[in-house]
């Protein structure tokens, strides 16, 4: 099933069920409440009344409770390091590690993306993220998609020359990557996905590919996860409540970004520049960035 979150000429913010290419809304108040009530059960209230794509806007799926960002794709981290003129540390083998981010500044399909006045190398990260929708604690990782609601694509916006200064401090990323987060189009359920299940809680043998203006830069799979989501969990989870409307994300699939095609030298994200991320079974989330504040 996939689910998302619209906005029509009857409401600002509807939570819809999406069936080949139609949009039947929901009613319920948000997404969190489709969550609560389950894929199944909200499924079935969805309105027999349809509408088409072009009469509706898609809106960040939902607003995350908390949003945590894994680091899960060991290409990336390859030359990420790489980059930085060192290895991989050996804790990265370890455990899988993550950073909480700001939850409150998600946006959605086709929405223009902030250019903050403080930086002048900005990104796009392409990623997967997991929306949680069975709370838990200690969740063992075999587990994990018990309690995963689904998948939608996630547009990790970054600030390369403010992140690469705070990573130096030891303490980060924090205003490099605080000042936008984008969702969407749809969150599409596991269930939906499991005939390119690769048998790894939360990993799919599915395509990944990010396009700036039309041209292809990134490409990976999904599949590619060092660490899959279910270990992810389980960490997240030692110990802690992870709650329904936790988000989580994968990280960066290798090559889906610019600091890692262009060895951090740039260029970098202008005005103007439409940014696609487009994912196997989910779906395409465009973005293009505003004016510079």
């Amino acid at each position: 099933m996939k689910f998302a979150t619209v906005s029509t000429l009857r409401a600002t913010t509807q939570p819809a069920l999406v069936v080949d290419d139609r949009v039947h809304t929901l009613p319920y108040p948000d997404m969190l409440a489709v969550i609560a009530a389950g894929a199944g059960a909200a499924s079935k209230k969805a309105a027999k009344e349809s509408l088409a794509f072009d009469e509706v806007k898609f809106l960040s799926p939902l607003k995350p409770n908390t949003l945590r960002d894994g680091y899960a794709f060991e290409q990336h981290v390859k030359t990420a390091n790489k980059n930085r003129g060192r290895e991989v540390p050996e804790e990265w083998y370890q455990f899988p590690v993550f950073y909480f981010t700001n939850p409150n500044t998600a946006f959605g399909h086709d929405d223009t993306i902030p250019y903050p006045h403080y930086t002048n190398a900005m990104d796009y990260e392409l990623e997967i993220a997991a929306i949680i929708g069975k709370g838990g604690m200690n969740i063992k990782a075999e587990d994990a998609e018990k309690h995963i609601f689904g998948y939608t694509i996630f547009n990790d916006w970054s600030a390369r020359d403010v992140q690469r200064k705070e990573m130096v401090v030891g303490l980060g990323p924090a205003k490099g990557k605080d000042f936008a987060s984008a969702f969407g189009p749809v969150i599409v359920t596991h269930e939906a996905l499991a005939d390119k299940s690769t048998g790894r809680a939360g990993v799919y043998d599915l395509e990944m590919v990010a396009r700036v203006n039309g041209k292809e830069l990134s490409r990976g799979n999904w599949k590619d996860m060092h660490w899959s989501f279910g270990e992810i969990i389980a960490r997240a989870s030692d110990s802690v409540m992870l709650n329904p409307g936790d988000v989580i994300g994968s990280g960066t699939v290798g090559t889906g970004c610019l600091l890692e095609l262009t060895k951090f030298q740039g260029p970098w994200l202008n005005e103007g520049d439409v940014v696609e991320l487009e994912v196997e079974r989910i779906g395409l989330l465009r973005n293009t960035v505003g004016a510079k504040g």
